[in-house]
């Protein structure tokens, strides 16, 4: 029977920080509310009837909570080399890691903002991942450099057990950044998607790498708990403002800050395969849509009126003066009827 793993110092800290967080996100997004619409970072709900401004960008702030968690946490997973006895010989790779993951979740809340404010063309979304993944790839190639990967076994008879890719590894972490950075921002739309789907994500992350603490990687893992605990309880700060009826947008921000988290995570934590296992919803609506975004076959926008009284005018070329013949009218009743109920 599987027995739940002692969790270490600077793991219980970091729970306790993050709980902090979930505290402070609760409350920093309604108190910053009139701070975005003043500064137009609002829109409209088009899902509701009302015309309230509803602030956008939120993201920002639950990322940035993120970061001064982590940030108030650098410290921790190094007290031991603070003492002389104890310390044997400083892990700089391991400081290292911690610094060029933050590195790269930093730069992309940063350029995840900056679109939200520059409202930046599809072209230019899929270079700020990239670029913002430049630090994390070095890190890795400093710090590990192995290129090499196990093969799935229904391929082992014809590529045997360990491949290495060489150069092309590191175009694969590359474009796995590129496509979680994405992919939570093209599933999205309705109420809670963004924040809902990142944290189902990062508590399967969670479950993941506890499981695997008893293992041979059990620093890899712990490494990713690090930085997906104080994920998991800011996303749920911000889940809590965002869930239907929505009183925050996460905006571009938030999808920006998921993906490159999930990417840093992947990559460093060496379990990037398995990452796109947890991926698995986003990976098929990418699939399915890639003839779209390919404009193989053609992609129109669908546009719905706020409200049925406007469908109701718009469909019979009424004015919104002439509600007295509508009413009169049963078979115009009987039509919005029918198109309330499919």
């Amino acid at each position: 029977m599987w027995a739940f793993p002692e969790l270490s110092m600077p793991l219980l800290v970091n729970l306790i920080g993050s709980l902090l967080g979930f505290v402070a996100t609760l409350i920093l997004i309604p108190a910053f509310r009139g701070h975005f619409i003043a500064a137009h970072l609002c829109g409209q709900d088009l899902n509701k009837s009302g015309r309230q401004q509803i602030p956008e960008s939120q993201g920002v702030i639950s990322g940035a909570v993120f970061l001064i968690i982590l940030f108030c946490f650098i410290p921790f997973p190094f007290l031991n080399c603070f003492v002389e006895e104890q310390c044997k010989a400083f892990p700089h790779h391991e400081f290292v890691a911690l610094i060029g993951a933050l590195l790269a979740i930093c730069c992309m809340i940063f350029l995840g903002f900056a679109d939200d404010v520059l409202n930046l063309r599809w072209r230019h979304k899929l270079l700020l991942p990239t670029a913002a993944s430049l630090p994390l790839l070095m890190v890795y190639f400093t710090n590990f450099g192995n290129t090499t990967i196990v093969v799935p076994k229904p391929f082992r008879p014809i590529l045997g057990l360990h491949l290495d890719l060489g150069i092309l590894y590191y175009v694969y972490m590359g474009l796995l950044a590129v496509f979680c950075t994405n992919a939570i921002n093209i599933l999205a739309g309705i109420n809670g998607l963004e924040a809902g789907q990142s944290l189902v994500i990062s508590a399967s992350i969670i479950i993941f790498n506890l499981v695997e603490l008893e293992g041979d990687c059990r620093d890899d893992h712990v490494f990713s708990l690090y930085f997906m605990i104080p994920f998991f309880f800011t996303t749920l700060g911000l889940l809590y403002h965002n869930w239907y009826p929505s009183r925050v947008f996460v905006g571009d921000t938030f999808c920006y800050f998921a993906g490159m988290t999930f990417a840093v995570v992947g990559i460093l934590g060496h379990f990037s395969k398995t990452m796109l296992l947890f991926f698995m919803p986003q990976v098929f609506n990418f699939l399915y849509s890639l003839p779209q975004l390919l404009h193989i076959i053609p992609c129109p926008r669908h546009r719905v009126p706020r409200s049925w009284e406007v469908l109701s005018h718009s469909l019979f070329g009424t004015s919104l003066s002439d509600s007295s013949m509508m009413s009169e009218s049963p078979d115009h009743c009987l039509l919005l009827h029918s198109l309330q109920g499919s």
